[in-house]
């Protein structure tokens, strides 16, 4: 609050201000205590009269305007979640158009927050045509010389004519009906990178991914500007096709869309297909193209018709399920605000004299989304703290051609910030006699396999991202929202990873280790994160709403702690024959318990054989298994749980949000309220089923 002190002072005629003086200003002193009181009771009375309406009230008075509309809550979606201000404001206007496709797509948007579509399916059923209601565009047979409902089969915008289906929607069994209403929602997001140099492959071939390999170019969704609209292509984040490209090219490329080449405007660039011609992929088709460049949208590679002398700089959109491993998305509350100086290193670099110049502490920060080729090391001295960081909203790339070494003196700290980083491991090194205190991996993506092939196949599957060398200084380890590659740590290491994804490229292979790959490592606490791959530590001190993807060839654990005494592991899936403390509420020993004491309950003799426990471990361990949509790194769909998933893994958390990595995306929340709403804004009579475009 900001007011006048002297504001009730200056009403006082002059003759008493003067005499006031004279005394030395006591009334004015007094004047200005009640002007304070004044001021927060007047700036009170604001706040109450603003209070009155949901546009501007406080977020404590929402649910006492919804509760006078009869607004009904809905579960939480995470602690940074919007608050229901939008749907509230707009609850009444819903229900004036209660019933309808637009309110629903509304709907499904604001309780969920991701992009959907809905979809009147009973407009898709091919019919006989009566003459009283003719309806030209529905075939039984799409047209062959149309492209477009051929490209849309099967998806929220498929507008060809099918057969009736009766079984129910709401059991996502059939679609075609009558009173069937679906809904339609894009898990994935689309992530921009503006300013990024392609990836060389020759003189004239490139690719838009940074670190080489084939990716899908998602669309950027456009704002739809009225309610009354149905979402189109245009609209939601999705991959673009080779013919979508084509036929709407000026629709997709430009600076403030989809895609753009800088230097290359729309009448230099057609679409083409560049696949590769053969099965040694060393030639693309459509090679070199007719115009001055070709773009192919689902493998995200350019062809130019001359060589180029430096590597094009470009802006596409990628998809992915959330920010995590860097990207151009808000990460300044994680800065280290009151750290400083800060040293600022555009593109191409080089980075290493700012690093060298911060060994006192500091700031390097790397201020846009370039490609950095160089190999730096990290040198500081005892107890000063040190971040090497992206700007915000900027993933540049930093490609190495050996290790990273971070030296630090006694109660030194390192926090590495936003990076993407690819070609080599971090190694932490012990410098003469003293050791880094303490690592931070905020936001950062250490590649898993070090390098990608045009693929996406990593190039050194399994080899450890992250190097502990440092065995005489104990080190604290914290990864937060990131990707790496394996890990290996001496014993006395302790490490955190929250909200991350731990790969090593296999479930068979080392996630986690000492150096040498067999010994336990030091210990660990794994919360909200997706580790691939085994696990060998000292001490598995906490585990909590994880996933430990792994199996061994042998009979060993694949997640083994040797100290069992102490720790906790709890809503968590984990191989059956993994060696860790005690477990609560983990996959698959609850759902075994379960079946076994449902077992027992059907039996009437109060137990079981040991022989039928062991046919209900035996039949539940096959099916109780997690499963993504890949778990190849340049994927869209990396990390994330299959809808097949099983349940118990999908809603396992201990705030029945699924477990892994992306837990705190909270999608059992997300279709929970879309079925509440739909409950309550679908006509009588209809029924509706949510269905997963990616």
């Amino acid at each position: 609050m900001s007011y006048d002190p002297d504001r009730l002072y200056h009403l006082l005629p002059a003759v008493h201000r003067i005499r006031d003086a004279e005394r030395g200003e006591p009334l004015r002193q007094l004047l200005a205590l009640i002007n304070q009181q004044a001021g927060i009771l007047e700036e009170d009375l604001e706040q109450l009269y603003d209070n009155q309406f949901i546009e501007t009230c406080a977020p404590w008075v929402l649910p006492y305007i919804g509760d006078l509309i009869g607004y009904r809550s809905l579960h939480p979606i995470g602690p940074d979640q919007l608050t229901p201000r939008a749907e509230v404001a707009n609850t009444i206007g819903y229900r004036r158009r209660k019933g309808t496709a637009s309110v629903l797509e509304q709907l499904a948007r604001d309780v969920t927050g991701w992009n959907a579509r809905a979809v009147e399916f009973f407009q898709l059923l091919g019919w006989t045509q009566w003459m009283n209601h003719i309806r030209l565009t529905n075939y039984y047979a799409p047209d062959m010389r149309e492209w477009e409902p051929l490209e849309r089969l099967g998806t929220a915008f498929e507008t060809s004519a099918r057969t009736i289906d009766v079984r129910h929607i709401a059991r996502s069994e059939g679609k075609y009906n009558i009173p069937n209403i679906g809904i339609f929602l894009w898990r994935l997001n689309a992530y921009r990178l503006r300013s990024s140099p392609a990836a060389r492959v020759d003189e004239q071939r490139f690719l838009f991914n940074p670190l080489g390999a084939n990716m899908p170019l998602f669309n950027r969704p456009q704002t739809e500007k009225s309610i009354t609209h149905l979402a189109e292509p245009i609209n939601v984040p999705e991959p673009i096709s080779r013919r979508v490209l084509n036929a709407s090219l000026a629709s997709y490329y430009g600076a403030d869309l989809s895609m753009e080449i800088e230097g290359f405007g729309l009448s230099d660039l057609s679409v083409c297909n560049l696949s590769d011609t053969d099965a040694s992929g060393t030639t693309w088709a459509h090679t070199p193209p007719k115009t001055l460049v070709a773009i192919d949208p689902e493998l995200g590679r350019i062809v130019f018709q001359e060589a180029q002398e430096e590597a094009p700089r470009v802006m596409f959109h990628y998809g992915f399920s959330a920010g995590m491993g860097g990207g151009e998305y808000e990460r300044r509350p994680t800065f280290a605000a009151a750290l400083g100086p800060v040293d600022v290193v555009a593109s191409t670099g080089p980075i290493q004299p700012a690093l060298d110049g911060r060994a006192s502490g500091g700031v390097v920060e790397l201020s846009d989304s370039g490609r950095f080729e160089e190999t730096p090391s990290i040198a500081l001295d005892p107890g000063v703290r040190f971040e090497f960081r992206a700007a915000n909203e900027h993933r540049p790339t930093l490609i190495v051609a050996g290790p990273i070494d971070i030296t630090g003196g006694e109660d030194a700290e390192v926090t590495l910030n936003g990076l993407l980083i690819a070609g080599g491991p971090i190694r932490i090194v012990s410098g003469a006699g003293n050791g880094l205190r303490k690592l931070r991996l905020v936001h950062c993506a250490l590649v898993p396999g070090f390098s990608l092939g045009i693929d996406g196949a990593p190039g050194s599957p399994g080899e450890p991202s992250l190097l502990i060398e440092q065995d005489e200084m104990p080190l604290e380890i914290e990864i937060d929202h990131s990707i790496v590659g394996a890990i290996r740590a001496p014993a006395n290491a302790t490490v955190l990873i929250r909200h991350s994804i731990v790969d090593a490229n296999g479930d068979s292979n080392v996630a986690y280790a000492a150096l040498n790959g067999d010994d336990a490592g030091g210990t660990v606490s794994v919360v909200n994160s997706t580790i691939i791959g085994t696990i060998h530590t000292e001490l598995l001190k906490l585990a909590s709403n994880s996933i430990f993807y792994a199996r061994t060839e042998d009979d060993s654990a694949p997640v083994r702690s040797e100290r069992r005494q102490t720790g906790c592991v709890r809503f968590s899936w984990l191989p059956l024959t993994s060696r860790v403390p005690r477990r609560y509420r983990c996959q698959p020993d609850l759902e075994i318990a379960e079946e076994v004491a449902a077992a027992i309950k059907q039996s009437g003799s109060g137990t079981i054989s040991q022989g039928e426990r062991d046919a209900i471990r035996d039949a539940v361990v096959p099916w109780l298994v997690p499963s993504f949509t890949s778990l190849g790194y340049a994927d869209p769909g990396y990390g994330q749980l299959r809808r097949s998933a099983p349940e118990q893994i999908r809603a396992g958390a201990d705030d029945e949000a699924e477990m892994g990595a992306f837990h705190d995306l909270f999608q059992p929340q997300r279709e929970s309220n879309i079925r509440a709403r739909l409950r309550e804004y679908l006509r009588f009579g209809l029924e509706a089923g949510v269905f997963y475009s990616t």
